[in-house]
């Protein structure tokens, strides 16, 4: 059974990217920081008969990250897939942007990805075949001065992923930036009245990149 790793999992996207791939016969595994509700992620799947399992690791603490991604490979006998979408934060306007409010969209946007794809690229590199999906909010393609710092970091990832795809394409394996610029579905952030998207619309699409392969960047916008 080939297995996707979605770290950052969670109730909306990440839950349906689970389901999307699941129904397909792909196992999931579940990372995030919160074992209570990867538990709940993970029990909601396998009620729909969906082979999950819950990996529990904060993705700013590298070690745990890696530690989450090698017992998933562990239990599933490989990673064929990786999502990465960690949430946001604090978001700081682009006037207010300091080192230290930065530091934190970098840790989860640029380190996290960068470790977590070192950690599975390896045994992708060695099957020739794998799939790399990157989740950014859409001021990573379109600069937006309310997501300050949030768009700074998310647009270095942005530009590593589509290099990656560019370097991995020989060996087999596709890399694939996603950036949102709709509200999901759900998020309690969204303004009021805001339309958002249904999550299981917008995972259909990480399955047609991941199958089809037709394109490294995908902008889901209004």
């Amino acid at each position: 059974m080939p297995a996707i790793a979605i770290v950052g999992a969670g109730s909306r996207l990440g839950l349906s990217i689970a389901r999307v791939f699941g129904q397909h016969d792909f196992g999931v595994a579940l990372i995030a920081r919160s074992e209570e509700r990867l538990d709940a992620l993970t029990a909601r799947l396998q009620a729909e008969g969906i082979t999950a399992a819950a990996f529990p690791a904060d993705i700013m603490n590298r070690p745990a990250l890696v530690a989450a991604l090698d017992g998933a490979a562990g239990h599933f006998g490989g990673i064929d897939a990786l999502e990465y979408s960690p949430t946001t934060g604090d978001i700081t306007g682009v006037l207010d942007v300091t080192v230290e409010n930065l530091q934190p969209q970098v840790e989860r946007f640029c380190y996290g990805a960068v470790t977590a794809t070192r950690a599975v690229l390896p045994a992708m590199l060695a099957a020739g075949a794998g799939t790399l999906l990157f989740t950014t909010g859409a001021s990573s393609v379109k600069p937006t001065p309310r997501f300050g710092n949030a768009g700074l970091a998310q647009a270095a990832l942005r530009s590593w992923a589509l290099n990656l795809n560019s370097a991995l394409a020989p060996e087999g394996i596709y890399a694939g930036h996603v950036a949102i610029g709709v509200w999901i579905s759900g998020t309690p952030r969204a303004p009021e009245g805001a339309r958002g998207v249904d999550p299981d619309d917008i995972a259909r699409i990480y399955w047609d990149l991941h199958t089809t392969r037709s394109q490294a960047e995908y902008l889901i916008s209004s």
